[in-house]
């Protein structure tokens, strides 16, 4: 079973936390199977030992909140937690694009710029649980102010909302420019998105490729340092900003690879599992949750 539920316009925990339970409970009544473990996702920053949730970037009332003791009390079952990009790390290296590879790192371009990692086939969190946050490696010390307070992160440059953003101010900046941008949002640049200066830049238009080519300059730039610090053999990359064409995929590659020192190899992929790769982490999660269970009571 696998479905989907949005949260509401104004959402707040409570009402996401009555989501996930009634889920769980319409699943529940549809399968004989109990609950032998919960795997849980989350967008934003967790203690995964604790089981804690220390906020949600978008969703307020999450802060410090006990999410893994409030869903063992709920469902009579053990939950492990970690966050959406460790989850999507885990899941493709389980599942996905990152099979086979001892060595991995996961990064999402979308509402934000986020990261996972593998090393030597574990999971790696750090130790205060951050590892992998290459959104906010910084690519331009004199740069754009980014939401984390630093300035020039990939984030600032990279992410979805900052490309159009980019791409809107130019339009207004230079009316004679982005024909093709402005006609696919009909003119109204309030609906410029991501998305559509992808879909310009693909048709052409130079503003719109611009726009683009400064997110993946950042992320071929944060990739190659990331390949000099870590060095793992394969690079994985999800999210919605990664599907803006092969124009974008070997601006990131080549940036790359001029970034990193000569003699470190890697490749950069997409993600095989699409969105479903922080979900099919959680289900490596309970997977892992399980077999350890297994292996204690054997011993």
């Amino acid at each position: 079973m696998h479905k989907q539920v949005s949260s509401p316009a104004e959402s707040h925990a409570q009402t996401d936390r009555k989501i996930m339970i009634d889920l769980i409970q319409e699943f529940l009544t549809t399968d004989t199977a109990s609950l032998a473990a919960v795997g849980v996702s989350f967008g934003g920053p967790v203690n995964p030992i604790r089981g804690l949730v220390h906020l949600s970037h978008h969703v307020p009332g999450w802060d410090n909140f006990p999410l893994q003791k409030w869903l063992q009390k709920h469902l009579n079952a053990p939950v492990a937690l970690d966050n959406d990009a460790n989850a999507a790390a885990l899941g493709e290296h389980r599942f996905g694009a990152g099979r086979h590879c001892k060595d991995m790192m996961y990064i999402t371009v979308s509402t934000g710029v986020g990261g996972g990692l593998i090393l030597n086939n574990q999971l790696w969190r750090g130790s205060d649980y951050m590892a992998g946050e290459i959104g906010h490696t910084v690519v331009d010390l004199n740069g754009p102010l980014c939401l984390c307070g630093k300035r020039g992160c990939v984030e600032r440059f990279a992410s979805g909302p900052y490309i159009a953003e980019r791409a809107r101010k130019w339009l207004m900046e230079q009316p004679d420019r982005g024909r093709i941008l402005r006609e696919l949002v009909h003119h109204d640049l309030k609906m410029v998105n991501a998305q559509m200066v992808a879909q310009a830049a693909e048709e052409g238009d130079d503003l719109a490729w611009e726009s683009l080519e400064i997110a993946a300059h950042a992320i071929g730039i944060g990739i190659g340092n990331a390949a000099n610090m870590i060095n793992p053999e394969r690079f994985v990359l999800g999210g919605g900003v990664t599907k803006s064409g092969k124009r974008f995929w070997k601006k990131i590659d080549d940036t790359a690879h001029q970034t990193a020192l000569p003699g470190i190899h890697f490749e950069i992929v997409p993600a095989k599992l699409g969105d479903d790769s922080p979900l099919l982490g959680a289900v490596a999660l309970a997977e892992d949750l399980i077999n350890s269970e297994i292996s204690d009571t054997s011993e």
